[in-house]
């Protein structure tokens, strides 16, 4: 039983694959791309040099181009913030006095702990304060 070259280069595809799915790194989708331009090649009946540089053309230039934009694009933080991330950078009124110790505010319609950043600080009833951050349950304010 003599197999053509191009389903060895389907079953070299289809073995990159596994670990493509198994680990989620994505070069081996780009090296399994890669082969099936090799088989591709081996179908219109180049010879096997040819089917190596389609192989490896086809890796390299998929590794050199898409893994870049790849990278750039997982690097961004998303651009609609949820959870405690939503609630950095507003605004909200001090219902207790909030110092480095403590207090309460009123944010996004509920009522938090908070305590101030600056330890030195202190902000009085009906004060809008800044929200830097959230520890837990407690609002840092500034």
């Amino acid at each position: 039983m003599n197999i053509d070259a191009w389903v060895w280069w389907l079953v070299g595809a289809a073995a990159l694959g596994i670990p493509l799915v198994v680990t989620a790194m994505p070069e081996f989708g780009m090296l399994a791309v890669g082969a099936v331009a090799a088989a591709v090649a081996s179908a219109l009946g180049f010879d096997a040099v040819v089917q190596v540089l389609a192989f490896v053309v086809v890796s390299v230039a998929l590794i050199a181009v898409v893994r870049p934009i790849a990278a750039r694009h997982s690097a961004q933080r998303p651009q609609l913030a949820t959870g405690v991330d939503a609630l950095k950078g507003r605004q909200a009124v001090v219902l207790e006095r909030v110092d480095a110790s403590g207090g309460r505010i009123k944010l996004a319609g509920e009522v938090w702990s908070a305590r101030a950043l600056d330890t030195g600080r202190t902000y009085e009833a009906g004060q809008e304060v800044d929200v830097v951050d959230i520890e837990g349950a407690t609002a840092i304010v500034l």
